[in-house]
């Protein structure tokens, strides 16, 4: 019994905490689960955790009453920010328009899949979805034949298609190589994955024919390739001569480049591949699946970066490649940013329609969806015809009558006409679907729709989203009015404190300089070059075709990049520091030296002095704010966050 009252005691304490506030500043309260929910965004592995939640408790009290200012000054009725609101809703909204349940699923299935790669053959019967009995009959029994022949060959892949073709000659095939996640369509790629090595397919419809697919092998995935390629095209009618001439440029390109010629270089000025020549032959990252078999193998083959390949032949013509960067897929969602790629890809994918059709029903039951059965569909065709023929909508009698509602909303006969006009009209949409269709797609428009215009009623997520983009906007207007501008502005307030902090802006030890910003190393190289032979600066920057930018200024000596281990003095010339992310490359001339410790002008130290003037101005908004909305900690629901 005592145990029982114990337990309700703490349950009733546990709850009270709940409820309870976590601070109020004026009449306004803040929860604790806000508070954890903005913390835990943001925070970061810290070793004293009270110390942490104080001082973010302290920057969220100060966001909370800034916000609270904007709202009473009405700033989130601004234009600007309605518009901005409008434009991040666009952008966000889509991210709530799944099942995420199955497109997790989804993710997780590819992710498993991406881990191998599987060879296929294709073999193929050219079947009409209109196709009477006997002719689909025929199909279904020369594929049956093909399959048990596939049981049984051992030989080559390649003579396995040639002896098929020959044999049956209404069947086509194809060796397709290997295969992976998201490289075929999502049925077929289903199917391959559900078979063992060396397994036949049963035969598998679509509109257009009959398909059998038989898999090989499977090996390791062969992961995400990054290369560069020279292309000699294979001319129109090319004849042996022709060929032969072909091959022979393309070992003399190849013999430059073990000679140490630039790839990039001759690739711009050699390669026929339109699509790539001018970035120095760097193609779009990929993956299996992505080119014909003859292309993969040979890249694949390339053991590490800056490799090049001898000059091999494909249908397109000769290739020379050069591997920049190999990459394994992940086998888990540790990557956020492969997960989030895999995810846009999935999207985009047909694979999404079974989620898309779960996540329908779902959000018809949320919504309260109902159809007017007062309204036949039979009217609903009938005058959607007539006004595809008038290509004007009308008055007809199903006009002003609800067809489908909502909650909160609800559709009219004449929304279904405007839809079905503007559908069949619009050339690049309009499939040739029936009315059937076409009512099935105006439901779930109109379903998705209503979903997308209440997210905030039925996602609690998107809601919290809007919520801090829209008070993050409105504490960027109040700041702009209250201190940024206010301190860039006000050119008496800001010499005044320079004066009265005169002694804070002194400088460290510090030279005058010339900085120099290249577009590569080589050309920073060169003009290195050059300025150690005495050639003027200007020049050099002029004569760069503006690969060099070039400025002059005063830098405390521990702002200034230079390679490690580099004693500054008058007179020196930096070696070139790259960029590892993009080549950029920067070095430098010091002009002269000074001491540590000299005044800075106030031209010099303004920048310093904007920054601290606008943290002066802050401080004393907040003060006024502070006494406005008094800020009150409950430290009893403060403790319990340290548990």
């Amino acid at each position: 019994m005592k145990k029982a009252i114990v337990s309700v005691v703490l349950t009733l304490i546990v709850s009270q905490l709940f409820s309870q506030p976590l601070f109020t500043y004026g009449k306004y309260a803040v929860s604790k689960e806000e508070f954890l929910r903005a913390y835990n965004k943001n925070k970061i592995a810290v070793t004293d955790k009270e110390k942490s939640l104080r001082e973010y408790l302290d920057l969220y009290t100060k966001f909370k009453i800034k916000v609270q200012a904007a709202k009473e000054l009405q700033l989130d009725t601004l234009q600007q920010l309605i518009f901005d609101m409008q434009s991040f809703r666009s952008q966000v909204e889509e991210g709530y328009m799944n099942d995420e349940k199955g497109l997790n699923a989804l993710i997780d299935e590819a992710i498993q899949r991406s881990q191998q790669d599987i060879h296929v053959l294709h073999f193929y019967v050219s079947l009409n979805s209109n196709a009477g009995n006997a002719d689909t009959l025929k199909a279904y029994k020369i594929l049956g034949e093909v399959a048990n022949e596939l049981k049984q060959y051992k030989a080559d892949n390649a003579d396995i298609v040639a002896a098929i073709t020959k044999k049956y000659p209404g069947v086509k095939a194809a060796d397709m190589g290997y295969i992976t996640a998201l490289s075929v369509p999502y049925p077929v790629e289903t199917l391959v994955y559900n078979m063992q090595p060396g397994q036949v397919s049963d035969p598998y419809r679509t509109k257009t024919g009959l398909h059998l697919f038989k898999n090989v092998g499977n090996r390791k995935s062969a992961g995400k390739w990054k290369v560069a390629q020279i292309l000699l095209s294979i001319p129109p009618g090319a004849s042996d001569t022709d060929m032969k001439a072909l091959g022979k440029k393309a070992d003399s390109i190849y013999n430059l480049l073990l000679a140490g010629a630039d790839f990039a270089e001759l690739a711009k000025t050699n390669s026929e591949d339109r699509l790539t020549y001018v970035n120095g032959g760097e193609m779009p990252e990929f993956g299996t699946g992505k080119f014909e078999p003859a292309f993969e193998n040979h890249v694949f083959s390339l053991q590490k970066d800056g490799e090049v390949s001898k000059p091999f032949l494909t249908s397109y013509g000769y290739h020379t490649v050069k591997r920049l960067q190999h990459k394994t897929f992940p086998a888990d969602r540790s990557d956020e940013s492969f997960v989030y790629s895999l995810k846009q890809q999935i999207t985009q994918d047909s694979r999404i329609s079974a989620a898309k059709a779960k996540f329908l029903k779902e959000i018809k039951l949320k919504s309260g969806y109902k159809k007017n059965a007062a309204v036949k569909d039979a009217d609903l065709f009938r005058y959607a015809d007539s006004v595809v023929k008038n290509s004007v909508v009308g008055t007809y009698p199903i006009t002003k009558k609800i067809i489908l509602s909502f909650l909160k909303s609800s559709v009219k006969g004449d929304d279904w006409l405007n839809f079905v006009k503007d559908y069949r009209l619009n050339a690049d949409v309009y499939k040739g679907e029936k009315n059937k269709e076409l009512l099935d797609k105006f439901i779930s428009t109109s379903v998705f729709e209503y979903y997308r215009k209440h997210l905030e009623e039925y996602s609690p997520e998107f809601k919290q989203q809007m919520e801090e983009f829209k008070e993050g906007n409105m504490l960027f207007e109040i700041m702009e009015r209250n201190v940024w501008t206010k301190a860039a502005n006000d050119s008496a307030g800001l010499l005044a404190y320079y004066q009265q902090h005169k002694n804070k802006y002194r400088w460290g030890a510090s030279a005058d300089i010339l900085l120099f910003n290249a577009s590569d190393k080589k050309s920073a190289d060169e003009a290195v070059l050059q300025l150690r032979k005495g050639t003027d600066w200007k020049k050099i920057a002029e004569k760069s075709d503006a690969k060099i930018q070039a400025d002059s200024g005063r830098y405390e000596l521990t702002q200034i990049q230079v390679p490690g281990n580099t004693v500054i003095s008058e007179g020196l010339i930096t070696d070139p520091l790259a960029n590892s992310g993009d080549n950029t490359t920067v070095f430098v001339k010091v002009l002269k030296i000074f001491p540590a410790n000299q005044q800075r002008s106030f031209e010099e130290a303004k920048g310093l002095v904007i920054n601290e003037f606008q943290n002066y101005l802050e401080e004393k908004w907040l003060q006024q704010l502070k006494n406005k909305y008094p800020i009150r900690i409950n430290d009893q629901v403060f403790e319990s966050l340290l548990k």
